[in-house]
């Protein structure tokens, strides 16, 4: 054992000695292309940087060598010194470092006697070969003309104007006759102090809330970027130092994910009961870096609390072809991971489009659930049912299909389209196609731009080229025909009409994420509008009524009509004052449901109990001042809407006023808190995306960027922002005439406002 270790330890000093050699000899080759560069026979830039010899501490033997930058102190590493100093001289990065062209007038005037022209300064001469031109001020104005001009005046007396100053090495001189000016000057006078650095509290308070910054941008902001000179040059200037990617992606990253998790955690703890909401479970087409096409769904699952927060959980990478047990699988794993054996704490689940046949297999077998399926996707669904069934719609699509394809790819037709597309509107742009005529998002994009193109669309029909297409093409013809129809545009209208109907009502209960007691007004509200869309356009209401009602009981659940009954949010002040459930409100089979489901939700020895304490709710209600409490509204100061003041209310009517109502007290309070949407937050998924197109291989990445993810969705979901990082951008350059708005939503996040505010 004693000689295997002798012999380690010969052979690391041997290696060692082969290092020290190896530095030493590069360390004095730089030095030898040094001393030759600043007698001008080598590179401009070794008169900044200089060669450094590092030893090792334990052993004293040299073991690297590094180049210094003279102006800054900063060091480099010395494989590549012409790469050094592009990046760190050329590029601004050194702080002191000025590579600008000043203007020859600083250098002139050289005062030169007039009876010795051999005096003249050696910036003076020219070649003589070389074509020049003179630009005297009468000729030039105020400086228009050449860049630099010689002055007119040399001492006391009158000379004529230099010509332009034309140095061996072009253009390209002026910035090294710029450095070699700051030289002299660096000479002349001594360094400025510099301004008072900042403390080591203050650069690590700065760095942590740069590194916040960049875990919740979420891909947003790449951590490559934290390399970009400029950025570099930044930090420089404020005083803090260089911050690199592997300081944000290690350590500091598990420390961020852990802080985060426990605080999670503890929120979860502190609640009695939970929901678990899951979207995500819908596939889109990817190609990967090697061309080969792969279905990838990424699922979100997040944790709704009573008290109005959300807290993220995990995301998960899903293929295509996994089955409805897979998700159910993954939904209960996700519920034991939370609270253990104790499930009864989940009230329930709502989750976004996939086969509802796991959710209503986890519902069947603990009876205290509840599973619901996201009214977001519910409406969404409804536009693809009109897309597909409704006769209008096919033909109105089928239609501007038509007519995008002729004005975009028929040249004639074309040019003569942006040619009054300038006229009308300042602009032009072609038509949106969609791939197919039920991809919904193009298809309703397609309408929009046709209907805001009707003017110039109408003046291309007098054009001659368009005569001279239809002359030849009868589908020109039928373009044609069809744009002078007023039953066209009527129809495109009302297609149109009746998606941004639903379309806007979806984005409104993504936005607003209402509870599932107001699922039953939400689809009566849509009921109206419809019944409206019908009457203003003169259509039939059956068909499209037929439609409704089939997606309603394909989203319905007896939950809705229960909650709607429970919260005090809706009770209806009768004629003797009283504010009693909305039982009137409902359908005879919706009444059974409400019995049906407290039944299910309590134990079987409290149900006849439950069924008790309902018809003393349904006959008595609630004292008049707390239902006019819960019910109190305040305008919203941003969106000009009604708001109820404090949501939470009814929730706490039931847990500290309601108390006589045991039973039915325990089923009110886990139900009438349920989220009816499952949309969570957005982010850049782009990185997350690159990262499980390469498998297994990249299982290290996958960690780290799973472990970026919650901490960027525990901090949206604090904030309780739910946009993405696109919308606010589209949005700021929507407003960009605002300057008021634009620098609000440029300093939004509050980590950038307190990192901005530690630099002041």
């Amino acid at each position: 054992m004693a000689a295997t270790n002798a012999g380690t330890s010969v052979e690391s000093a041997s290696a060692d000695e082969a290092a020290a050699k190896t530095a030493q000899k590069r360390y004095e080759g730089l030095l030898m292309v040094r001393n030759k560069a600043i007698k001008g026979k080598g590179a401009w830039y070794w008169t900044h940087l200089e060669p450094l010899l590092v030893h090792n501490t334990e052993t004293g033997l040299p073991k690297a060598v590094k180049l210094r930058c003279s102006l800054c102190d900063a060091a480099f590493s010395a494989s590549n010194p012409s790469r050094t100093a592009s990046e760190h001289l050329k590029r601004g990065t050194c702080p002191n470092f000025n590579s600008a062209a000043k203007p020859i007038s600083s250098i002139f005037p050289v005062v030169v006697p007039s009876s010795s022209p051999s005096s003249a300064s050696p910036f003076s001469v020219q070649h003589n070969h070389r074509k020049r031109t003179t630009t005297s001020p009468s000729a030039s104005g105020s400086g228009s003309g050449s860049l630099y001009h010689a002055p007119s005046r040399f001492g006391s007396g009158l000379v004529p104007q230099q010509p332009h100053l034309v140095l061996s090495g072009g253009k390209e001189d002026l910035g090294a006759l710029a450095m070699l000016e700051d030289s002299v000057k660096k000479l002349k006078s001594p360094k400025t102090s510099p301004g008072p650095a900042l403390s080591k509290a203050q650069i690590d308070s700065a760095i942590e809330f740069l590194s916040d910054w960049v875990y919740e941008s979420c891909g947003s902001v790449s951590f490559a970027s934290l390399e970009h000179p400029k950025f570099r040059a930044f930090l420089s200037q404020v005083g803090l130092p260089a911050v690199f990617p592997q300081e944000l992606t290690g350590a500091r990253l598990e420390a961020r994910f852990e802080e985060a998790k426990v605080e999670s955690e503890a929120r979860i703890r502190d609640a009695m009961f939970f929901q678990i909401a899951s979207d995500g479970w819908k596939w889109n087409e990817n190609v990967n870096e090697n061309g080969k096409s792969y279905d990838s769904g990424l699922v979100n699952l997040s944790v709704n609390l009573p008290n109005g927060t959300s807290l993220y959980r995990r995301a998960l990478f899903v293929t295509a072809s996994a089955p409805s047990k897979y998700a159910e699988e993954v939904l209960w794993e996700t519920i034991t991971g939370i609270c253990g054996n104790l499930v009864q704490q989940c009230a329930g689940i709502v989750a976004d489009r996939f086969k509802a046949k796991a959710l209503k297999n986890l519902e069947n077998q603990n009876h205290w659930m509840v599973n619901l399926t996201c009214q977001y996707q519910g409406f969404n669904s409804l536009v693809k049912d009109f897309a597909k069934e409704l006769p209008l719609f096919r033909a109105v699509v089928h239609n501007c299909l038509k007519l995008a394809n002729l004005f975009n790819y028929t040249s004639q037709v074309r040019n003569s389209f942006h040619k009054y597309q300038l006229q009308e509107y300042g602009h032009t742009w072609l038509l949106r196609v969609p791939l197919h005529e039920f991809e919904l998002g193009p298809v309703y994009a397609m309408m929009e731009d046709t209907l805001s193109s009707v003017r110039a669309l109408q003046l291309v029909l007098l054009d001659e080229p368009f005569k001279m297409v239809a002359i030849e093409d009868q589908g020109a013809r039928e373009v044609g025909d069809m744009i002078r129809d007023v039953g066209f545009w009527k129809d495109l209208e009302a297609v149109h009409g009746l998606v941004k109907l639903v379309k806007d009502m979806a984005q409104e209960i993504e936005a607003e994420r209402p509870l599932v007691g107001q699922c039953l007004p939400l689809w009566d509200d849509l009921r109206a509008k419809v019944k409206d869309w019908c009457s203003k356009f003169h259509i039939a209401e059956g068909v499209v009524e037929k439609l409704v009602e089939r997606r309603f009981k394909k989203n319905y659940h007896p939950a809705w009509a229960a909650a709607y009954i429970l919260d005090p949010l809706y009770l209806v002040r009768d004629t003797s004052g009283k504010y009693l459930p909305p039982f009137k409100y409902l359908t005879p089979e919706q009444e059974k449901d409400v019995d049906k489901l407290i039944t299910r939700l309590v134990a079987r020895d409290e149900a006849h109990i439950a069924l008790m304490e309902l018809m003393k709710w349904r006959t008595e209600g609630l004292d008049p001042v707390y239902a006019q409490a819960v019910q109190m509204k305040e305008r919203d100061p941003v969106t000009g809407k009604m708001r109820i003041v404090n949501p939470q209310s009814s929730r706490l009517v039931w847990e500290t006023y309601l108390t006589e109502f045991k039973s039915l007290g325990k089923v009110a309070v886990r139900l009438i808190f349920l989220h009816a949407t499952s949309c969570g937050f957005k982010c850049n998924w782009s990185l997350w995306r690159w990262v499980c197109a390469r498998g297994h291989h990249s299982r290290t990445a996958l960690n780290k960027v799973q472990k970026l993810i919650f901490i960027a969705a525990h901090s949206k979901l604090e904030r309780r922002d739910f946009s993405s990082d696109q919308e606010k951008d589209a949005e700021l350059f929507t407003l960009a005439n605002e300057s008021s708005k634009v620098s609000t939503a440029f300093v939004k996040s509050g980590k950038v406002l307190r990192f901005q505010a530690l630099l002041h």
